[in-house]
């Protein structure tokens, strides 16, 4: 089906099931603890032994050789893979960095090689007697020292609209100011974990990964073999938050494993190796400059980034919301990117935006007390109802004005003091913070196949993935909605390769996309049932677990012509014109913050949170402010506590572990309160849909920051603001 036009009215806009509060379906799985992860499937290939990732030592140069006789010798070993053994590997197109090293190591903790035992146990302890002399290079680790170099290499990256040099020059008003972001981990519960099982030439892959089709595509280019005979599947994902979007090292280990020990293999990626093994959110460098009126009409704006990856890597794209949040007719965006010998930098829950923010909305607030204006009536002020550089490509949806009013509304924000530092309660200084919130909509095909057996059950086949986003029910709702019947007769199947391909859960386009492809295929389906009911297709209405039309009505349980295991299967995708190239697709919300600050120690607790989201039809309400409050939290950990620590002399993330990567508990977060505008958006899909699970952390760290400024009158640009950059400059506690 191609979705070309806007979708006025359709079946799901009944809502007696898609938009209500409804229960997670997986959720008695996983509050029983049977719900079957990666690296617990015991049942799935029989006499697993096990992997042993042994990571890089040094972070840039070459192996020289391998002692591995003693791990050899050790108890329950069976094989041992280096690039050595490994045979010719292909590359993958989504993966910057090697997933094994050798003879070349690109950074600290890249693979190098994989110890197979009988027990985990025993493979541990056999990786710990690999030995492995290296040729150490020095490399570039220090993203400030890069930064002056890479302006120079990189400086026709930016795009521009009108003079934005000269505009600036002349504005009433100016703001250069210059923001950081440190490096991010995923810090997932589930680490990246695989079992893998070869059958002569075909291979079978149990694994945790947001994107079936990519990977599966990736890891036959990788093994060079046709795609078809590798199966992978992926039912259950403990969290990924984009670090399992792409091919990993232990699934192409696994893989490796399990051919080089004949026997299918296990691994599980080791805690500490997860930082520097796997992908993160790289480290930024923003300078923003914002000329304006003296009445605070933005005149010129502009925004820079400096980020450092691999050298196929890509820069972190932190200044696309600045295309498109603010008017103002003079413009400069651009990205530039340092070569840095760290491990790859790639996508992370809202990737560009979630950085971008924490600058663009901490700027917005101090260009806002330069002239005298409420951080909200600034916003508003700037506000726009098409694309700033093309007034020829309206929004589809642009409610951030309400949004913020209504926020503020809810928030009491009229009870806020302009000036810092003022407000007290006993020891603490309290203050509020707000943000704008942004993240564009994006679409993709998406497939999805439906059956309907005798029983009158549907059960829908798709590779789309539930990371823990509630895909099983907002999906079993759309099926059961449009075949009008009730949930407990839809049964839904995912995160196999064997199933039509989906968008996949990545992107924030997760929901909107994988549940109008299931729309796509129930539609064929309707089709199909009312031509063996011998209805009329066109005019059929399915409700109650009938098919009605022309007077007519025939049970879906018992369709005539069904007997024994046949059933009516239908399958189809999604597919998407040019609507998002006419329209300008994108979330909007607002984020308010309130928070103590010691006037004593400098010590930060967040006070109260709410987020406000206009991000079209809410599937079901209940799983998406889940969405939202968990990504709350992610950004009171970006803006207080979470930082990769880069040791710039070595090379390597210093706290590679949870005990060192500080993440907020449940006692850092007090009560959330979630808003959803009553909105559709017949531009974006069938659906009228759009996203919410990244717009939830989009702001959210400035907000922090902004409401941290407003109890102390101390501003920090370099996050996370933790109580050493507040405690020196802090008003006098007397």
């Amino acid at each position: 089906m191609k979705f070309d036009t806007p979708a006025i009215t359709n079946p799901i806009d009944q809502l007696k099931i898609v938009g209500h509060p409804v229960d997670r379906i997986d959720g008695p799985l996983k509050t029983t603890g049977t719900a079957p992860y990666a690296y617990e499937r015991h049942d799935v290939a029989a006499n697993q032994a096990y992997g042993y990732i042994v990571g890089a030592g040094i972070s840039k140069g070459r192996i020289l050789s391998f002692d591995l006789g003693r791990a050899q010798a050790a108890p329950g070993v069976l094989a041992i893979v280096t690039h050595e053994n490994a045979g010719k590997l292909g590359k993958g197109k989504l993966n910057a960095a090697k997933l094994l090293g050798g003879p070349t190591v690109d950074h600290y903790h890249q693979a190098v090689a994989l110890v197979v035992a009988e027990t985990f146990e025993q493979a541990r302890a056999a990786a710990q007697l690999v030995q492995v002399n290296y040729a150490r290079t020095d490399g570039a680790f220090d993203l400030a020292q890069a930064r002056e170099s890479t302006e120079r290499r990189t400086a026709n990256r930016d795009n521009t609209v009108g003079d934005f040099a000269g505009a600036f020059a002349k504005a009433e008003v100016r703001l250069d100011q210059t923001y950081t972001t440190p490096d991010h981990s995923h810090s997932m519960m589930e680490p990246h974990a695989t079992i893998a099982a070869w059958n002569g030439d075909r291979l079978s892959v149990w694994t945790s990964n947001q994107m079936i089709d990519w990977t599966t595509g990736d890891l036959a280019t990788t093994l060079g073999m046709p795609k078809d005979k590798v199966h992978l599947m992926s039912p259950y994902i403990g969290g990924g938050f984009g670090g399992k979007l792409f091919l990993r090292a232990d699934t192409l280990l696994a893989a490796l494993g399990a051919r080089a020990a004949r026997r299918p293999v296990k691994v599980a990626m080791q805690r500490p190796l997860i930082a520097n093994n796997t992908t993160h959110r790289p480290a930024t460098i923003q300078r923003i400059r914002i000329g304006a009126t003296a009445q605070g009409k933005i005149t010129a704006i502009g925004h820079e980034s400096w980020s450092g990856n691999l050298p196929d890597g890509k820069p972190e794209n932190a200044v696309q919301q600045t295309r498109l949040l603010y008017a103002g007719e003079h413009r400069l965006t651009g990205t530039r990117l340092a070569h840095l010998d760290l491990p790859e930098g790639n996508a992370m829950r809202a990737p560009g935006e979630a950085p971008g923010l924490m600058a663009l909305e901490v700027a917005m607030d101090e260009l806002a007390e330069r002239v005298g204006l409420d951080p909200i009536a600034l916003r508003v002020l700037n506000d726009t109802q098409v694309d700033p550089a093309n007034a020829a490509r309206p929004f589809s949806q642009r409610r951030l004005v309400e949004c913020m009013r209504t926020g503020a509304e809810r928030f009491g924000w009229s009870q806020r003091s302009a000036r810092p530092g003022l407000v007290r309660d006993g020891r603490w200084l309290v203050g509020m913070g707000m943000a704008a919130a942004f993240r564009n909509n994006q679409v993709t095909k998406s497939g999805a196949r439906v059956a309907l057996d005798r029983r009158g059950v549907v059960t829908v086949e798709t590779d789309m993935t539930d990371i823990g986003t509630g895909s099983y029910t907002i999906i079993a709702q759309t099926a059961a909605e449009m075949m009008g019947l009730p949930l407990e007769r839809v049964v839904v199947r995912l995160g196999d390769s064997q199933f039509p391909a989906s968008s996949g859960s990545g992107g924030q386009w997760g929901a909107n996309c994988s549940t109008a492809g299931v729309y796509a295929a129930c539609i064929k389906l309707r089709e199909a049932i009312a031509q063996r009911a011998g209805l009329d297709a066109a005019s059929a209405e399915f409700s109650d677990g009938m098919v009605r039309a022309g007077g007519r009505s025939v049970p879906l349980a018992g369709l005539p012509g069904l007997a024994g295991q046949e059933r009516i299967v239908a399958e189809d995708a999604i597919e998407f014109g040019d609507l998002d190239k006419r329209y300008q697709q994108s979330t909007f919300g607002a984020h308010f913050v309130e928070v103590g600050v010691d006037a004593y120690t400098a010590e930060i607790r967040v006070r109260r949170m709410l987020a406000v989201c206009a991000s079209g039809r809410i599937l079901n309400p209940k799983s998406a402010r889940s969405q939202v409050i968990g990504a709350m939290t992610m950004g009171v950990g970006a803006a207080l506590m979470e930082e990769l620590a880069v040791d710039a002399r070595l090379g390597f993330f210093v706290n590679h572990d949870l005990a060192g990567y500080e993440v907020p508990v449940h006692a850092d977060i007090p009560h959330q309160e979630v808003i959803f505008m009553d909105e559709t958006d017949p531009i974006s899909s069938p659906m009228k849909a759009k996203g919410v699970g990244e717009l939830g952390i989009c702001g959210v760290g400035a907000a922090v920051a902004n409401a941290i400024y407003n109890a102390t009158g101390v501003r920090v640009r370099d996050y996370p603001v933790t109580l050493d950059k507040l405690i020196t400059r802090m008003p006098d506690a007397a």
